[in-house]
């Protein structure tokens, strides 16, 4: 598993529109580079519709987000345009960014084990060194708070690291 501090592994991959996104064209700026399942599931799709409605505050903090399943870019196309989305969608049909970034990993569901992308989000930064890592991501968690039951969005903890990390 990749640590905080690591050089980010480099990338190449197809966006949504079928163009090839390479970490080194975007050297100098944020990335939150977040990995998710399946395009068009009930957790994939509230992540990508969170990092979307607050895509505007990531470009305040010059960061760009990427989204990465293995699904193809039509599928890519599809999750797009029936959700609104706009932010950046990667294609890695042959998993070898997942891989990569060791999110590529044996599941369990309902008592059956399989190969899967476990959610996970990671800022690199400007020189393109690791400085965030979510690993088995929940996208909204439910915490109790002085008797308060509240919803925590994986999107602002993201936001918030971001911000302190560049203050």
């Amino acid at each position: 598993m990749l640590e905080v501090g690591q050089t980010a592994p480099s990338f190449c991959a197809q966006n949504q529109d079928d163009i090839e996104i390479c970490s080194r064209d975007l050297a100098g700026k944020w990335i939150v580079l977040y990995f998710y399942p399946k395009d068009l599931t009930p957790g994939c799709t509230t992540q990508a519709c969170d990092f979307t409605i607050q895509e505007a505050e990531f470009d305040d903090l010059d960061a760009i987000i990427l989204g990465v399943s293995p699904d193809d870019t039509e599928k890519h196309r599809k999750f797009i345009e029936k959700k609104d989305l706009t932010i950046t969608l990667l294609s890695d049909t042959n998993k070898q960014m997942c891989e990569d970034y060791g999110v590529w990993q044996l599941k369990k569901f309902m008592g059956k084990e399989y190969m899967g992308v476990v959610r996970t989000t990671f800022i690199i930064n400007p020189e393109g060194k690791i400085t965030a890592i979510w690993d088995k991501v929940n996208v909204r968690k439910k915490k109790t708070v002085k008797g308060e039951k509240i919803e925590i969005l994986h999107v602002n903890e993201v936001k918030e690291k971001l911000q302190e990390l560049q203050a």
